[in-house]
Formats: structure tokens, sequence, C-alpha cells
């Protein structure tokens, strides 16, 4: 018999949004989440660290992952257990089996805890503090259809900031100095896919062409640049963002930089980029150019559970008090075929208007994509 559904921790707390507890979202759809994704990576571009923690209420499941780009190798740490009625688990409290994503001062600090493992001292550790140095900014509303159905629906907001701590992996410690490593992080909520529903008429009829999509968060000195393009496989524009942030007490407001174009250089026989620009507008009409420099890459669909992940993918149920250890060797793209179909994370050296500054290069596009003059889902760069 289940146990009785009673108030929960938040229920005490004045921030109700509908006449439901706080154990409960407001949309009964099974692909309803709540989650969040660090980036932790120097300026060398020796070390990139991917991590997050996320909550399926309807699917009863919360999950969490770090994933460490070293050299040709990815070091990758999962969890999964059943949610609880605690929903404070966005305060680290429990830790999903050893990892955990803290709330120390909301908006301002988080400690990112992942506990070695017990039995090779020599896989992924670590114990950051991550520390936002810019404000928290909202993403556009994002909203995706199939055929007549909603399927994805996202609130999101993005922050820049500082780390230090330690990663222990492979017998080496790095330890995080200030202005030798950048953090940025993401935040979002609503509902997006899940594995294991069929999708349907609408999956059989609907499926797209292409699908392009940049997400550049960027950390300078003195401001914060934020870029987002999302684009059908004609180029049509259906998310689009360019934002200038400064540091609070700045007395300086946020700046839109117009309707970004990137020109970007990809891997011949790829779809990897190596250099990019990002053309962008001041309201004086202005030309800016982001120039963008890769540094190092983690796919996420191998080791973090993004789709089209095949070995574990967010929101799945895996029984109670799952963990996972792996590394996988990137040396050979040809091992991993589906990375190539789901987003890479890169960080980035970028430049804008005399500065330099770091950030993560998230890019994505598959099948028919105009601009870039990719004509269906086996074209490459020549």
């Amino acid at each position: 018999m289940p146990p009785p559904d009673r108030p929960v921790a938040l229920d005490e707390y004045p921030i109700h949004q509908a006449p439901l507890s706080m154990k409960h979202v407001v949309s009964g759809d099974r692909n309803a989440y709540d989650r969040c994704i660090f980036h932790v990576f120097d300026h060398a571009g020796r070390a990139l660290l991917i991590l997050g923690l996320g909550v399926y209420p309807n699917a009863g499941v919360i999950d969490a992952y770090a994933t460490l780009r070293l050299g040709d190798e990815l070091l990758a740490v999962r969890a999964s257990d059943a949610l609880g009625d605690a929903r404070m688990e966005q305060l680290g409290v429990p830790p999903v089996g050893p990892l955990s994503v803290g709330v120390e001062a909301p908006l301002r600090r988080f400690r990112l805890r992942c506990a070695a493992d017990p039995v090779d001292p020599r896989g992924l550790s670590y114990d950051i503090t991550w520390t936002g140095e810019f404000p928290a900014v909202w993403e556009p509303h994002h909203t995706q259809r199939r055929g007549g159905r909603l399927i994805l629906e996202g609130r999101r907001f993005v922050q820049a900031g500082g780390v230090t701590g330690w990663i222990r992996a492979r017998g080496e410690e790095f330890v995080l100095t200030a202005g030798e490593w950048t953090g940025t992080r993401d935040r979002s909520w609503g509902v997006r896919p899940i594995p294991g529903e069929d999708g349907g008429r609408a999956a059989e009829e609907y499926r797209p062409e292409g699908f392009h999509w940049l997400w550049i968060p960027v950390r300078f000195e003195d401001r914060f640049v934020m870029v987002l393009v999302q684009e059908d496989a004609d180029g049509h524009r259906t998310l689009n963002d360019a934002l200038q942030v400064f540091p609070e007490g700045s007395g300086r407001n946020d700046v839109q930089l117009g309707w970004p174009h990137t020109d970007i250089r990809y891997r011949p026989g790829t779809r990897h980029p190596e250099r990019a620009v990002v053309h962008l507008t001041d309201p004086s009409r202005k030309p800016l150019e982001l120039g963008v420099e890769i540094l190092n890459s983690s796919p996420l669909a191998v080791g973090a559970g993004y789709p089209p992940a095949a070995d574990w993918q967010h929101g799945t149920w895996q029984g109670r008090g799952w963990t996972d250890r792996r590394v996988y060797d990137l040396s050979d793209p040809a091992a991993h075929p589906m990375a190539a179909f789901g987003v890479t994370d890169h960080s980035a050296r970028f430049t804008l208007d005399g500065r330099t500054g770091h950030g993560i290069f998230e890019h994505g596009s598959f099948g028919r994509h105009d601009p870039s003059g990719f004509a269906d889902y086996s074209s490459v760069a020549q």
C-alpha cells in the first residue's frame, strides 16, 4: 500500500503558485522536469567538467551526473534514485549517490561535490564552490511542438561566475585558481521529453529535416555576454537572444546586441567547430565581432545522459540507489557514432572589442541546414 499523501516541508513556506502541495507539479505530463547544469573549465583547455542534477516528479525519479574531459578520456559518474517527498534535493539534501548540488546562497553561491570512488581512488571526485559574478538572466521562453502537441516548454536562466576548490582524477589534482578557471550554469524547468514514450503519429509524420542550435555564455572580466540561436532546416529562427550584462552595482543596464549571425569554421569531414565569429550589433548599430577559439570539447550524448545517448538518459528509472562510473575513449569519433547527432559543449576562448573572455560554445547541427550548406543528415564540412 502506498504511503498517505501528506504535506512536505516546502509547504510551510509562502511560495505556492497553485492550490497544490509543493510535492506536486501543475502539469500531469510525464515529461515534467526541473534541473540544472554547471560547467567548470580551465582557460588553457586541459579540463572541462560538466555536471547536473534533475528531478522528474511525475516519473518519480531524481538523477545526477558529472563528466570530466581530460585529453582523449571522458570520465563519467552517474547516479539515479527514487524521488522522495523531501523536495529539497536541489539544496543537496540528500545527495544522489556520490553527487550533490548544494544551494548555499540562491542565485549566488553553490557547493558542487562528487565523492571519491572507494574502489578506484584514481576516478573522478571534486569539491567546488561556484560563485556568481554577474546577475542571473532569463533566456527566452522556449517552446517546441511536434505536429499539434507541445513536446517542450522550458523556463530557463543562465549565469556566469568564478570557481574555487579542487578536482581529482587519474592521480592528478586540479586546484581551481581565480583568473585561471571559469564557471557557467543554466537552470531550467518545465516539460522536456524523456525516453520511454511512443511518439505515435506525430513522431512518424513530423520528423524534422534539420535542427541548428547555439548556446553561448561568455564571462569577461567586466561583463557577461549570452547568445542563443535555434534554427530550422531552412534557417528560420525559432529562438533568438543576444545580451550583454554587467555586474550588480555597476549602474549599467543590460544591453541587447541585435540579431546574431555566426560564421563557423568546421573541421573538414565533420560538423565539429574549430573557430567561429558571432556577428553582433550594439544599440548604436555598431558591428561587434565575438571571436571563438575552441579549447576542449565534451559531447553531451557521451556520459552526460543527453539524447541520443545509448547507455543512460535523464529521467529514466534505473532502480533505487543506482550508481555508474565509467571511462570513455574519445580518441576515435567512430567509437561513438551517435555523439554527432547530439549537442556538444566546447570550452572556448572569446574575444570582443579588445577584451578576452572564456565561456561555453554549445553547438548542435543535425540534418539539413541551408545557411551552413548542409543538405541532409550525412552532410559534413568540406
